[in-house]
């Protein structure tokens, strides 16, 4: 059994003028980073890879989340579609029982519901926690299970 945890970074803000990547959290987007971290670790799973965009944003919420894991920032997570985001997870370690994929809408959204289906919102801070019984090279569409979600907003 592995586990995949599909986490979308958090409130971000909009500044004129700054660059996409560069786009810090907010001040709720630091606290909800940091209880999605508490809520993640209070089911006892602890990572053993997070893969996560480089963009500021994404990073700040890695890092706040996840404090004592080692972070891999991956290019490709930024801007990437569902299909590009699960090759990258395919590409995890075959010994890692416990993965998060951190970055951007609309991919993270639409990697969960590829994996597990759902009928869903994914706001910023959000996460799915997705149980599968492939190995990581061999997962597909529709072959894990959705164990829990959670929703800054709705907590």
């Amino acid at each position: 059994m592995r586990t995949l945890i599909v986490l979308r970074h958090s409130k971000a803000a909009h500044v004129a003028g700054l660059a996409d990547r560069e786009r810090p959290l907010t001040g709720r987007g630091e606290r909800d980073a940091k209880r999605a971290g508490d809520e993640i670790r209070a089911s006892g799973l602890d990572p053993d890879v997070v893969l996560c965009s480089p963009a500021l944003r994404t990073r700040r919420t890695a890092e706040l989340a996840f404090p004592e894991s080692e972070i891999s920032y991956e290019r490709d997570i930024y801007e990437a579609y569902a299909d590009e985001l699960l090759e990258l997870v395919r590409g995890s370690d075959p010994d890692a029982s416990t993965v998060v994929l951190c970055g951007h809408n609309p991919g993270v959204h639409e990697l969960a519901l590829s994996l597990a289906g759902g009928d869903y919102g994914f706001r910023p801070g959000a996460f799915a926690v997705i149980e599968v019984d492939s190995a990581w090279a061999d997962l597909g569409p529709g072959e894990g299970r959705l164990v829990t979600r959670w929703d800054p907003k709705e907590d």
